[in-house]
């Protein structure tokens, strides 16, 4: 029998009410598809308790936390220091999601530009990856980022990247990671697919961002980590590859990037 070849679900909201009633079905429904691993996002740090406790429950689940761009001026604006002292927990993998969103919050752009910045110090303090969310803010993101780089390396990932070709490869030139959401997948989203596909496979990562963005043919219903697989098998068709190798790559890419998950599964 041929075992499912393993993939990451490196972003999702298990801490979100979609998934309340059913969480260990989740859970068993993705082992099943062959998604080992999930990192679930906390968006609102007073919310972290609640992610963490998911995370300390199930083994595959692993956790970052930060302040979300869209709710940047409605919550206190976090500390480099609070998030480094998140950091300690052995499954906090991640610094995120952060990042700029114009397209619903472009009155608050100002404090979602200081929350980055005070997220990107906490990536680079603790050595966890930056998880970026940019919609509506291609200009201003590649700057900033471009901007902190250049003041202190850090490792990122484009989350559920769909922002523009220019971006894709601002992104690409500092080091950064694109991760492959079901937007990908969409039918009319050809034109993403040939992005993703004209960059390097050793800097791609796969997600669903459940509980959104599911990908055909359960769009428009609710996304779980399970369907990371229907979405890594339309990113396999776009770089040409078989399933299997796509996978392995992906995986390889989210232990590179990710390297305290990995460590953490290695040891346990």
């Amino acid at each position: 029998m041929t075992q499912t070849p393993q993939i990451t679900d490196c972003h999702c909201h298990l801490d979100f009410p979609d998934f309340a009633e059913e969480l260990p079905q989740v859970i068993d429904r993705a082992l099943e598809a062959g998604v080992t691993r999930m990192v679930s996002i906390c968006t609102k740090l007073r919310l972290e308790p609640q992610v963490r406790a998911i995370a300390d429950a199930y083994a595959p689940v692993f956790y970052t936390a930060a302040t979300h761009p869209m709710s940047a001026a409605d919550e206190p604006m976090a500390t480099v220091e609070e998030l480094v002292a998140l950091a300690q927990h052995p499954k906090f993998v991640g610094i995120g999601e952060t990042g700029l969103d114009y397209h619903y919050t472009s009155e608050t752009k100002d404090v979602q530009q200081e929350s980055l910045c005070i997220h990107i110090e906490a990536a680079r303090q603790t050595g966890l990856p930056l998880i970026v969310h940019a919609r509506a803010a291609d200009e201003d993101m590649a700057r900033i980022l471009a901007e902190e780089h250049r003041a202190g390396a850090f490792g990122c990932v484009m989350h559920c990247f769909s922002s523009s070709r220019e971006l894709a490869e601002a992104s690409l030139d500092l080091g950064f990671y694109l991760s492959m959401s079901g937007i990908a997948a969409f039918p009319r989203s050809k034109e993403l697919r040939e992005i993703f596909a004209a960059a390097p496979l050793d800097r791609i990562l796969v997600e669903t961002d459940a509980p959104y963005l599911a990908p055909p043919p359960h769009r428009g219903r609710r996304n779980e980590p399970a369907y990371t697989a229907l979405t890594a098998k339309i990113g396999a068709e776009a770089f040409g590859v078989d399933y299997t190798e796509f996978a392995a790559r992906t995986q390889a890419n989210f232990d590179r990037l990710f390297s305290k998950a990995a460590a953490w599964q290695a040891a346990n």
